[in-house]
């Protein structure tokens, strides 16, 4: 008999409405078409400051959307654990902001 994990992804209890949600896939689809821009660039032997300037690019898009879902993330899903008492979800916020100030 096997065993089944259960995913330790958590489901937001507000759900992003649809305009935030095309925008983030559209961005999301910018930076993966980036990053196959790069991966093409290697591949034909690209001079490296070109590809470094395509990895510069996809890496702020994707910054960019971390940005998005951490401001989202701040006026949703923390304001709502707030006001239910749960202060501990504050020190995850300020983890997950250190974590993209790098």
């Amino acid at each position: 008999m096997t065993e089944q994990k259960e995913c330790c992804c958590r489901h937001k209890e507000t759900p992003r409405d649809a305009e935030f949600q095309a925008d983030l896939q559209k961005r999301l689809n910018r930076a993966i078409g980036q990053l196959n821009g790069v991966k093409a660039m290697i591949d034909d032997n690209r001079y490296c400051g070109d590809v470094l300037t395509q990895l510069a690019a996809a890496e702020s898009a994707v910054r960019k959307v971390s940005q998005l879902i951490l401001i989202n993330h701040m006026h949703t899903c923390v304001v709502e654990q707030v006001r239910r008492g749960n202060d501990q979800v504050i020190d995850e916020a300020l983890q997950l902001m250190a974590r993209f100030q790098r």
